[in-house]
């Protein structure tokens, strides 16, 4: 007789666990999916950020660099005015001109000296080191590191009535977290009226006595009209300049050089004005660069004019006594 042994079978699952079982599965995926997602997102979302962050940085350091580049241009105007006043005042107070006014103007600005001696008067504030701490405190309060390098300025005329100051420089700035630089070559050009002075070679040579400002005339062209000389005699009396490229520039004057130039001005000398501070009458035209000069072209009195008004032939078309 057989036996059969019977043991505890494990019982065939009921088809509603099947779905269940399907149905955590499906989640457990969605979950996962879910967390993926999630993960992505926060990711996208730092990258985002950072981006968004770096963009206002880089933009906050171009207005930064923007404010840099117009605040040199206003303290190279300001360098620039300082130092020709100092050049008339050295004039008045030497009786000498400025023998070479560009290395004069390099060492007052990278040096804030005259002729080796420190000037401080007018200087502190406007020399090249001091406009650089300036800038470098400004940076400082923005967590930026700015460097400037191989600075070269001059002084130059390419007009009559101003002259013209060119700063060039280096600029490096760095963010201090690395976040964006920047390296470019900075040219700043600045005018200055010559309006503002005083014409160095009335006071050489009048010792001091007598100032003249630069005052452009209004005049030009319309002198005289037919028999009426008031114009004239008003631009005489107020002692306008004109501006003629047979005469010296205003840099040329701060030099003593009377010699003709492309933005050369010129005025009448004012003889009233001399002969009240005893200084000898020259008998010879009275423009101001011939009058102080060793030249003496023929000249003519002129009817209707004072009598001490004596003018050269040269300039009778300019004045409208042809």
């Amino acid at each position: 007789m057989g036996f059969l042994l019977f043991g505890k079978q494990k019982p065939k699952p009921e088809h509603g666990d099947k779905m269940k079982n399907k149905k955590a599965q499906f989640f457990t995926l969605i979950a996962i999916f879910l967390i993926i997602l999630m993960f992505l997102s926060f990711e996208m979302y730092s990258l985002l950020n950072k981006d968004d962050s770096a963009k206002t940085r880089v933009l906050s350091m171009d207005n930064f660099l923007l404010s840099v580049e117009e605040n040199l241009e206003r303290q190279t105007y300001i360098s620039g005015f300082r130092i020709i006043f100092l050049a008339e005042d050295q004039i008045a107070t030497s009786g000498n001109y400025v023998s070479n006014f560009n290395s004069f103007f390099n060492e007052a600005f990278f040096n804030g000296t005259i002729n080796g001696e420190p000037e401080n008067s007018i200087m502190p504030g406007a020399t090249y080191n001091d406009i650089v701490d300036s800038i470098n405190n400004k940076a400082k309060k923005i967590n930026v590191n700015i460097t400037l390098t191989n600075p070269n300025i001059t002084i130059t005329q390419n007009d009559p009535w101003n002259v013209e100051v060119n700063l060039t420089l280096e600029i490096i700035m760095k963010d201090k977290a690395n976040l964006a630089s920047w390296e470019k070559t900075e040219n700043i050009s600045t005018k200055i009226p010559v309006t503002f002075f005083e014409d160095p070679i009335y006071v050489v040579n009048s010792s001091a006595k007598i100032s003249r400002k630069i005052n452009q005339t209004s005049y030009e062209g319309n002198y005289v009209n037919g028999e009426d000389f008031s114009n004239l005699i008003d631009h005489l009396n107020r002692g306008y300049y004109a501006a003629n490229p047979d005469a010296p520039s205003f840099l040329n004057r701060l030099q003593g050089d009377l010699s003709s130039d492309e933005n050369g001005i010129e005025s009448f000398v004012y003889i009233p004005d001399f002969s009240a501070q005893g200084i000898p009458i020259l008998d010879k035209t009275i423009i101001d660069y011939l009058y102080f000069s060793s030249q003496n072209p023929s000249y003519h009195a002129v009817e209707g004019m004072p009598s001490w008004f004596k003018i050269d032939y040269a300039h009778d078309e300019k004045y409208g006594l042809t």
